[in-house]
């Protein structure tokens, strides 16, 4: 919460960090362990933003594909 700084945290999913992407990568090398995400942000009530973090994070807790997506046309 310093101005003089030139960067500041910000509750997740409301700043830079591509966070779909970073999740998607895990996925692809077969990462299936925890994931431990720190809420941060100065300028916002914890009570409101930790939720609105954690809701926004559990959009990528998704099951990857167990089959390819040609093959789904396949007879």
């Amino acid at each position: 919460g310093d101005p003089r700084r030139g960067w500041d945290f910000v509750s997740t999913g409301r700043g830079d960090v591509p966070w779909e992407e970073s999740f998607r990568a895990l996925t692809a090398i077969g990462y299936d362990g925890p994931i431990s995400v720190e809420w941060e942000d100065a300028g916002m009530d914890r009570l409101q933003g930790a939720p609105e973090a954690l809701a926004f994070l559990k959009k990528f807790d998704f099951a990857p594909s167990e089959t390819s997506f040609d093959a789904a046309f396949k007879q």
